[in-house]
């Protein structure tokens, strides 16, 4: 990505659709926004750049639903633990984008972006049945709770299985979006580039050397 200030305008842009019931229930551009950060972003701003955003926004979204919203507590021993393997699930995306390449095909690009949603939903889920920080009766330490995090989770929610698909949802159209504008900027670049490239250069005027005259006799 170039310029230093489209990653930022990104990064802005993800934030606010940070802010709750900007999008649908478990509509989220996370997943889409770390696997380009790995394709698009160079060096180091590959990593500290996202999960700083997301870090912030995390801690926010916390603050918010604990003291506003009183829906539960995230800061307990359980539920830090779990953001530790969400946060994982950040890194292995991010690490996932770094194999691509930005000149990569569209459609290399959003299987690799719906791929990254599916590792995270596994893992998170997972590690939200083992550690269980909000104490499911349901998510018993055996394959049947297991399978019961993955597929139906627990009473009085959403089942799993529709986050799942609002996890592939969300990963395709989101890394679809990046994908396409980060294209069609990397696009227009080069042809500004080509043209300043082949616009003709004027040459400096050279004023003309004055004409010999004949000495008068």
């Amino acid at each position: 990505m170039k310029g230093k200030w489209a990653p930022l305008a990104l990064m802005l842009v993800f934030a606010l659709t940070r802010i709750p019931r900007m999008l649908p229930e478990n509509f989220s551009a996370a997943y889409a926004l770390v696997f380009c950060a790995g394709v698009y972003f160079s060096g180091a701003m590959a990593w500290w750049l996202p999960l700083s955003t997301l870090l912030v926004t995390d801690i926010g979204l916390d603050i918010y639903y604990k003291y506003y919203k009183d829906v539960h507590d995230i800061f307990t021993p359980g539920a830090l633990v779990f953001q530790l393997f969400v946060y994982a699930s950040y890194v292995l995306l991010i690490c996932l984008g770094r194999r691509y390449k930005p000149g990569s095909s569209f459609l290399s690009l959003l299987g690799g972006g719906i791929l990254g949603a599916m590792f995270f939903y596994l893992i998170t889920n997972t590690a939200s049945w083992f550690f269980n920080p909000f104490h499911n009766p349901e998510y018993t330490k055996t394959f049947m709770g297991w399978l019961r995090a993955i597929i139906i989770g627990t009473a009085g929610y959403p089942e799993t299985w529709e986050f799942f698909r609002n996890t592939l949802l969300s990963g395709g159209i989101f890394t679809g979006l990046f994908v396409g504008a980060m294209k069609m900027t990397t696009a227009a670049e080069s042809k500004r580039e080509k043209e300043t490239q082949e616009a003709p250069t004027e040459e400096p005027e050279t004023e003309a050397a004055p004409e010999p005259t004949e000495g008068k006799a």
